[in-house]
Order: structure tokens, then C-alpha cells, then sequence
């Protein structure tokens, strides 16, 4: 009898301590990308790269991808003679509203060196032509790309994209997609992004 009522206090007692559950982070937000596919968590590093991961959050506030898609594949049988091997999958509102797409103004350019966030498995980074140009285009990297990274190959100008995150759940429906059929580095047909929401 002894035992019970000491169970039952000790129950007790837990019930009145302070939950050990953290609120999430706020400088490292989660994002949902849903696809047909199944769903993307990415977590967005604002401390490490404030500029770049700011404004994608902003994007995603404004509602700029409720209607996106995955329409651009790199792997293994597309790549352009010539350039450093790439394997990703690019996304954004340029098939979609591509209006919009280019009236965004472009993001100051955030290198890997100053974040220190390196184009491996699942990182997700900015789409781009000249530094600074990057904007609502984004890609997530099918295996480790140190060629995207500053001073890598894979950019003329040796600035590398701007990383800003990184998939935490989900990689089986990247590599899903990935796996999609392509014709010239786009997906035929691209898939849909049905919105990318805050967790």
C-alpha cells in the first residue's frame, strides 16, 4: 500500500513540475514545401545568413509559393559539357508567376565563406545569375555540391550561391522527385509546390 501511495505522489508531483518541451527556436524557423510527393521540412538558419534566409521567409509570408513547382532537375545525364557536376532540384514561382519572378528585387549575395553553410546533402540555397540577382528561385542539393560553394567551380565568378538551410525531413520525397522525368533539365511535367508554409 506503501509503494501505491508513493507512485502516486511521485505522479503527482511530475504533473506539477514545468514542461521540459522547448519552444521551437526562433532563429532557426521550420517550413513545410508540399508537393504531391509527400512534405519537405526545411530548417532556415536566420543567424547565419540573415539577408538570404530573411527574405525567403518573407516570400513564404506573402504567399509568393501557393502556386510553385519543382520544374528544373540537374543529375547525372543533363549536365552541360564542360561544368562541374550538379545534382539538384530547383523550384520557385519562375514557371508559375513569372511576372513576379523577375519584378522581385534581388537579395545582397550571402557567400558560403561569411555563413558558413556548405552546399551538402538537403542544403537549400538561392537560385542566381550574377551575385545578388537571387531572389524566389531556390534549389536543395541531391548529395554533397562543394562545387556551389565560394570559391567552387561551378561559378565563374567564384562567389559560390547562398545556402541558407537545410532539409531535415523529407529527403526520400527530394529524391522522389529527383527521380522524375526530365527533358533538358526540366521536369516534364514540373511538380506542383502546393505552398510552403511555416511549421
Amino acid at each position: 500500500m506503501k509503494h501505491c501511495l508513493f507512485a502516486l505522489f511521485c505522479l503527482m508531483l511530475i504533473g506539477l513540475l514545468p514542461s521540459c518541451h522547448h519552444p521551437a527556436d526562433p532563429d532557426t524557423p521550420h517550413l513545410v514545401i508540399r508537393t504531391p510527393a509527400g512534405d519537405i521540412e526545411v530548417e532556415v538558419y536566420l543567424r547565419q545568413a540573415p539577408r538570404t534566409a530573411g527574405a525567403f521567409l518573407s516570400y513564404v509570408d506573402s504567399g509568393f509559393y501557393k502556386n510553385a513547382s519543382f520544374y528544373r532537375v540537374l543529375n547525372d545525364d543533363n549536365q552541360v559539357t564542360g561544368a562541374g557536376a550538379s545534382r539538384l532540384i530547383q523550384g520557385g514561382i519562375w514557371k508559375t508567376d513569372h511576372n513576379r519572378a523577375v519584378a522581385t528585387p534581388g537579395v545582397p549575395h550571402e557567400t558560403t565563406k561569411e555563413t558558413h553553410i556548405l552546399h551538402t546533402n538537403g542544403a537549400i540555397s538561392l537560385a542566381r545569375d550574377k551575385p545578388g540577382s537571387g531572389t524566389t528561385e531556390f534549389f536543395i542539393c541531391v548529395g554533397d555540391q562543394p562545387g556551389f560553394d565560394y570559391g567552387g567551380e561551378n561559378n565563374p565568378d567564384g562567389q559560390g550561391y547562398a545556402a541558407f538551410g537545410r532539409v531535415v525531413k523529407g529527403m526520400d520525397v527530394v529524391r522522389t522527385i529527383y527521380e522524375r522525368p526530365e527533358n533538358n533539365q526540366s521536369f516534364t511535367p514540373p511538380i506542383p509546390i502546393l505552398g510552403i508554409l511555416r511549421k
